[in-house]
């Protein structure tokens, strides 16, 4: 089996150990005898994030439709399976469930409406009420809510703002959550006295629930002034709409509650479970590898960085296992996420800019192999999950008349990649546990 199909292979498999139709229903299972012993007058379900729709129908499939009242979800457009007015779902196979479509990574309208829906509906649960939370990567663009201060035009500038300053997941969801009705436990607060069950497929580093879709109906350790360190971080006091800037200085100065930590009693009725994780899919993808005969190596799951440097220490890691004698083929493996400086005008996405850094690096290097892709199918604003390159790359690029580096700083690495036709093409996977690097060596 050539190494290509080889690490399509390994991707596929880690995807297959998180579907989330399967971990989901695992879960539901247990909620679904725990029913038995208590007495819930209303169930209801809201989620949010690019496995809702998948989510959804597991719940359906195991929890008794009838003693389901309502539930609402919004997901990525293009991650349920049909469409109709208002982008909503108009799947058969969804009989309690509204699933409504929105933007991500930038909220949109559609999102604000199908939040609207979601408070509308928790605002009317009580202590009799049991609310099965269906939370995934993306949730913290898809559920949006902002404050009655700072209008969507003004979320969207500073998430953009963010997002190409190179600030991580931890610092993005710092600002979001204090700007907003619904993150960093608000949802919760919205949804008390009633009971909680959140069912939580990670796309975070540790796998922190305070920054999963930016913590929704979990505590929040940050605070308003740890969201302004960000924002002075990346030096966005003068970019950022004013009306951000204000919010965030009020609450620094203590005008404004902050939002709800561990001392609150909101969240003694609150159950936060993980099922699906960037670990799981890796130690699939270990299992997999060592099927096929191969000596694995799980370098990290838990990569973080600048996409450029964190190709240049894999492909360090590459370049010394292939130069060592081994019995047979080699297959290292990492997972997390990068993030990229945008600096040029290009297209692209944290795994591409990745993979084209590490074909740099291994140029004329035959034997190396490296498929970089996100799990959920989508790499930046792009319709690739990533790209797959070895040491061939840069010598077909070149002999093609491309530059690589052109294309690399003008962060335009998916237009290299669709002109070598090196592009992996996976459409929405339908789950969200970050990225997988998976790296071959003959």
């Amino acid at each position: 089996m050539k190494n290509r199909e080889l690490a399509n292979n390994i991707f596929r498999s880690a995807l297959a150990a998180v579907n989330p139709e399967i971990i989901v229903k695992e879960c539901a299972r247990d909620i679904n005898s725990s029913l038995r012993q208590e007495s819930f007058k209303d169930i209801i379900v809201v989620g949010f994030g690019k496995a809702a729709y998948q989510m959804s129908v597991a719940i359906e499939e195991v929890i008794d439709t009838d003693r389901i009242s309502a539930g609402i979800v919004v997901t990525k457009y293009g991650h349920a399976k049909k469409q109709g007015s208002e982008h909503k779902s108009q799947s058969k196979d969804l009989k309690k469930i509204t699933v409504f479509e929105a933007a991500h990574p930038i909220p949109d309208e559609n999102g604000i409406k199908a939040t609207e829906k979601i408070i509308e509906l928790l605002k009317a649960a009580d202590k009799e009420t049991l609310v099965l939370c269906l939370i995934s990567g993306g949730g913290s663009a898809l559920l949006v809510s902002p404050i009655d201060e700072v209008n969507l035009g003004e979320k969207q500038l500073i998430t953009d703002l963010l997002l190409k300053s190179g600030a991580d997941i931890v610092e993005l969801n710092a600002v979001r959550k204090h700007l907003s009705k619904v993150k960093g436990g608000r949802l919760a607060e919205i949804a008390y006295p009633a009971k909680i069950i959140s069912i939580i497929i990670s796309d975070v580093i540790g796998d922190k629930l305070d920054v999963i879709a930016s913590g929704p109906t979990s505590a929040d350790p940050s605070t308003f002034s740890d969201a302004l360190r960000v924002i002075e971080k990346y030096n966005l006091i003068e970019k950022a709409p004013q009306s951000v800037i204000n919010i965030l200085n009020s609450g620094n100065a203590g005008t404004i509650p902050d939002t709800p930590n561990d001392n609150s009693q909101i969240f003694r009725s609150v159950q936060n479970i993980i099922v699906g994780s960037n670990q799981k899919a890796v130690e699939a993808a270990l299992k997999e590898a060592q099927h096929e005969g191969l000596e694995t190596e799980v370098l990290s799951s838990d990569v973080t960085g600048e996409a450029r440097e964190v190709a240049g220490w894999l492909a360090e890691k590459a370049k010394k296992s292939f130069s060592q004698e081994h019995d047979g083929g080699i297959c290292l493996i990492s997972g997390g996420e990068t993030v990229v400086t945008v600096k040029g005008k290009g297209k692209g996405g944290r795994n591409m800019e990745l993979a084209l850094s590490f074909a740099m690096e291994i140029e004329g290097m035959d034997g190396i192999t490296l498929l970089s892709a996100g799990t959920d199918g989508t790499d930046g604003p792009t319709d690739a999950a990533g790209a797959i390159v070895d040491g061939r790359t840069i010598i077909k690029a070149r002999e093609m008349g491309l530059d690589p580096l052109d294309y690399l700083n003008n962060n335009d690495s998916y237009n290299f990649f669709k002109e070598i036709d090196s592009l992996i093409i996976t459409g929405p996977t339908g789950t969200n546990v970050m990225d997988l690097q998976i790296i071959l060596i003959d």
